[in-house]
C-alpha cells in the first residue's frame, strides 16, 4: 500500500514538475519566498489592529506566531527527522528527473512541507478571526499557490503538500477555538469594518501582480 501510493506520488510530482516555462520558472521562485510578502503581511497586522484595537492586536500576533511555530516544529522538527523522506531535488531516484530553479534543492528531506503547513495555518486562522467569505477565498487560494509553488521547484511531493497542509488546518482551527478561554482577548467586539479598500486581499493581490511583472522582464 505504501509503496503504491509512494509511486503515485512520484508521478503526480514529474507531472506537475514537468510543466514549467521560463515565466513560471522565475514567477514560482518569487512566490516561493518570504520577504516578497512582507506588505501582504504587514497589511494582516494592520488588519487585525483596524477591525479589533491595539490590544487586541498585540495578543493576536503572538497567538499567530503560535499558530506557525507550531505547524512549523510539527512539520520540520518532528517529521521530516522522523521520516526522513528525501525531496524530490534531492532523491537518488528522481533527482535527474526533477526541473529544478536556480540550483535550489532545498534541505534534506521534505516530509512534511513546513511551507504548507505555514501557509495554511495562518489561512486557517486569519479565515476564522476575520470570517468573511471573499478575504477566506483569497486567503486559501494564496496558500495554495505558495504551495504549489513547492510542487514546481521540485523541493516537494504533493504527499508532502497534502500533509502539510493538515497540519496547517488542525493548528489553525484548534488554536482558534482555543481563544474564547483567553479572557484577556476580546473578539466579539470589533471596534472598524472588516471590509476596508486597502485591505489584505488587495496587498496581496498586488504582491502577486508584481511578482508577475518582474518574472516577465528577467
Amino acid at each position: 500500500m505504501l509503496e503504491t501510493l509512494n509511486q503515485l506520488d512520484q508521478e503526480l510530482l514529474l507531472f506537475l514538475n514537468g510543466i514549467h516555462s521560463p515565466f513560471f520558472d522565475s514567477f514560482m521562485f518569487l512566490i516561493s519566498g518570504k520577504l516578497v510578502w512582507a506588505a501582504f503581511y504587514l497589511s494582516i497586522i494592520v488588519q487585525i489592529y483596524r477591525t479589533y484595537g491595539w490590544k487586541n492586536c498585540l495578543y493576536l500576533l503572538v497567538v499567530i506566531a503560535l499558530v506557525i511555530t507550531c505547524c512549523d516544529q510539527m512539520a520540520s522538527g518532528i517529521l521530516k527527522p522522523t521520516f526522513q523522506r528525501f525531496r524530490p531535488s534531492r532523491s537518488p531516484e528522481l533527482a535527474d528527473l526533477v526541473h529544478t530553479v536556480n540550483g535550489y534543492r532545498g534541505g534534506k528531506y521534505g516530509f512534511a512541507s513546513s511551507h504548507a503547513a505555514n501557509v495554511f495555518g495562518l489561512a486557517t486562522f486569519c479565515s476564522l478571526l476575520f470570517r468573511n467569505r471573499k478575504l477566506s477565498l483569497f486567503l486559501f487560494s494564496w496558500a495554495a499557490l505558495v504551495s504549489y509553488s513547492r510542487i514546481y521547484l521540485g523541493v516537494h511531493y504533493p504527499g508532502d503538500i497534502i500533509v502539510g497542509t493538515a497540519i496547517g488546518l488542525f493548528f489553525g482551527y484548534i488554536i482558534y477555538k482555543i481563544l474564547p478561554r483567553l479572557k484577556f482577548i476580546k473578539l466579539d467586539n470589533p471596534i472598524a469594518e472588516k471590509d476596508w479598500k486597502w485591505n489584505m486581499i488587495t496587498w496581496g493581490s498586488l504582491s502577486i501582480i508584481l511578482m508577475a511583472i518582474i518574472a516577465i522582464f528577467k
